[in-house]
């Protein structure tokens, strides 16, 4: 597991899907919520639908994984709440799904355009510049996020969005800036332990098998949740049996070392 997939499991992606089943939680055999779906469908054809069961349809169309039936309702949505950003971000999501980058960016922007620091946003949209192979583009929009959080004051969203700049910087080839930022964030947000949980998986990773588990123990001393603690715990368990079965792989996977500065995008 690389940084771009603990970027993800750190900064909790597809939580806004969780957020928007908070309200009424979907239960019940797949047969009893299809015809749930039916009556809302039929209630929203004849104008009887309130507010909520257009929310609860959006939900529960979600769970069944019938995304492209929520589509137009979610554009509805999103439309008559603007401040509810987490229905554009869902949007962006879903036009992914159906293969419409463009659609998907589309919403991104609208979205970036009023709340320019939204980590989730930005994170969906350098991901979609990564796969159109705009990894320039997607760098520079992290960037100038990360240095309006960082200036002229340190903002908290710095560490998530930091995050991030680290999760492009290794998709574009470039795991030694990856972990000057994670370094970098490890030492602005000293309280936090994702900077160095992201920074073990990376050096995991190159096969620094050793100075992975340095930063995981440095990482499960910053971790205050006991079950987040015992998640490292199991994670370092496993990576010390790794060792102990090849004590070797550092000396033999571990690449020469490149400083931050030998690297250029």
């Amino acid at each position: 597991m690389g940084v771009a997939l603990l970027a993800a499991v750190c900064l909790g992606l597809g939580w806004w899907v969780g957020q928007l089943q908070q309200g009424a939680p979907v239960a019940g055999s797949r047969p009893a919520l299809e015809l749930e779906v039916s009556k809302l469908q039929q209630l929203i054809k004849d104008g009887k639908a309130k507010p909520t069961d257009q929310q609860r349809l959006l939900e529960l169309l979600v769970a069944l994984d019938r995304r492209l039936e929520a589509t137009p309702l979610l554009e509805t949505l999103a439309d008559q709440d603007p401040e509810k950003w987490t229905l554009r971000l869902l949007l962006a999501e879903v036009r992914r799904d159906q293969n419409d980058p463009a659609g998907a960016e589309r919403e991104l922007r609208q979205l970036l355009s009023q709340r320019p620091n939204q980590v989730e946003a930005l994170q969906l949209m350098a991901l979609l510049q990564l796969e159109a192979g705009r990894g320039e583009q997607a760098q520079a929009l992290v960037q100038a996020s990360l240095k309006r959080t960082t200036t002229p004051s340190l903002k908290p969203e710095a560490l998530p969005i930091g995050l991030v700049l680290a999760q492009v910087l290794e998709r574009r080839g470039f795991p030694g800036k990856a972990e000057a930022e994670l370094i970098r964030l490890a030492t602005r947000f000293p309280d936090d332990p994702r900077p160095l949980l992201a920074r073990a998986m990376l050096q995991h990773e190159r096969g620094q098998r050793q100075e992975a588990m340095q930063s995981l123990n440095e990482a499960r001393t910053r971790q205050t949740d006991p079950k987040a603690q015992q998640q490292l715990d199991r994670v370092a368990a496993a990576w010390g049996m790794q060792v102990l079965k090849d004590p070797e792989s550092d000396r033999i996977q571990q690449p020469p070392r490149a400083s931050a500065g030998s690297e250029s995008p």
